[in-house]
């Protein structure tokens, strides 16, 4: 007798095959495991494949018993009548052992004992750049539903779809989601929220968004913070003058800070005010390059790395979705690049006094739950921020310009990298 169980292949997972069979045969059991994948998303990939690992074990060792062909005694007949027992659906109860194990290993490899949510959900995410920072947005976000009892594949159902930083691709795509009707929509970045807000205004499907710098600046919240409909969301907020102070202090005899931005997006222009409102204060001058869209970085980074000692990058998607281009400008011109989160840092900048996107991610997670739940409404809560950056430092980007990074500040950094990793 042979139990077989396949499992198709998830959004997070690449390429992926995993095969579990139980084979018993003359009272033995035999339990053959095969798994072949690559993956993209961590802790959510694993978790999957260990509810499938532990729901089938509890299956097998479940059914171990029938093999035995030994003629029953007397002693054994309380054993063979629960061998047939079925559960009251009808459902064998080995079956429905590994349903409950299934759900606990999902519970257990998410670090979370919710009990799942009655019901079925669809939330629609549309995310504006594909990037590391806003991907460990996406993630966490789902690991926040997961540990308030919305898991993906068993009562929540995810369309996930990404607007390459194009504008009108992101009001498609939340357009789409209104007609779909799905019971919430996440929006990562700003472009993505406002779009979101435009078309899910005129009906009752709540908006939260997540990684948008100014909400209030992008008409999503008034000056109180309250929302201006029912949308609401996480803020990553950049911690400005920790970055100045942090630049200040690698680079006690820099004047002029330079920084490429994207016109099109309200989160970077209130950003490059509140740079400019302070830059003073430290002792610089700011120095700024707009574009239009990614095909502009390569000549406004370029043209700008000949103009100061130093470039700070925002967490401008459409910048950071060319950020290699700026920083091999930068490297060129033997100058750092400073980042605004441990994604960029890893991927070539020097430091960043940045922020944790997975925990914001998290964070969202958490008051999409509510929503759903019908705890709270979106237009009754105001938008939250992480309000404590840490520092990350890149000791091989910085070797490669020749510029010393204190040893204090590698000393008290959260993390400090010494391998660059481009995608």
């Amino acid at each position: 007798m042979v139990y077989q169980s396949r499992v198709a292949p998830q959004d997070e997972f690449t390429d992926l095959s995993r095969q579990i069979t139980g084979v018993i045969c003359c009272g033995q059991v035999f339990l053959c495991v095969s798994a072949k994948y690559k993956f993209k998303g961590g802790n959510i990939m694993k978790k999957k494949l260990l509810a499938t690992l532990l729901a089938a074990s509890m299956m097998v060792m479940t059914l171990s018993a029938c093999g035995d062909n030994r003629k029953p005694g007397a002693g054994d007949s309380a054993s063979n009548s629960a061998q047939s027992t079925q559960s009251a659906d009808g459902t064998d109860s080995a079956l429905a052992s590994s349903a409950g194990a299934s759900e606990m290993a999902d519970a257990s490899a998410s670090g979370s004992s919710a009990t799942l949510v009655e019901g079925n959900y669809t939330i629609g995410i549309s995310q504006f750049a594909e990037h590391g920072s806003l991907d460990n947005c996406r993630n966490g976000f789902l690991e926040g539903l997961a540990e308030n009892g919305f898991v993906e594949g068993k009562n929540l159902t995810v369309d996930y779809q990404n607007a390459q930083t194009d504008t009108g691709t992101a009001s498609t795509i939340s357009d789409k989601f209104v007609a779909d009707k799905v019971n919430l929509i996440c929006a990562i970045a700003t472009p993505s929220a406002m779009s979101a807000y435009n078309s899910a205004k005129d009906t009752d499907i709540p908006v939260i968004y997540t990684a948008v710098s100014d909400p209030v600046g992008a008409g999503l919240a008034g000056d109180d913070d309250t929302p201006v409909g029912n949308i609401t969301g996480t803020s990553d907020a950049l911690a400005v003058t920790e970055q100045l102070e942090m630049i200040r202090e690698m680079m006690p005899d820099a004047k002029k800070i330079g920084i490429i931005y994207t016109t099109s997006e309200a989160n970077s222009v209130s950003t490059i005010a509140e740079y400019k409102a302070h830059a003073a204060d430290y002792g610089f001058e700011i120095v700024d390059k707009g574009i239009s869209a990614i095909g502009d970085i390569d000549m406004a980074a370029s043209d700008l790395v000949t103009k100061v000692d130093c470039i700070n990058n925002l967490t401008d998607n459409t910048v950071v979705s060319g950020l290699q281009t700026v920083i091999n400008a930068a490297n060129g011109a033997g100058i750092p690049v400073f980042g605004s989160e441990v994604e960029q840092v890893k991927a070539g900048c020097v430091a960043a006094m940045g922020l944790d996107y997975t925990q914001l991610g998290i964070q969202t997670g958490e008051m999409a739950a509510k929503v759903l739940k019908g705890e709270a409404k979106a237009s009754d809560l105001k938008f939250e921020v992480i309000d404590q950056p840490s520092l990350y430092v890149n000791t091989a980007a910085a070797d490669k310009i020749k510029l010393t990074v204190p040893d204090d500040m590698i000393s008290t950094a959260a993390e400090t990298y010494d391998t660059i990793t481009t995608e």
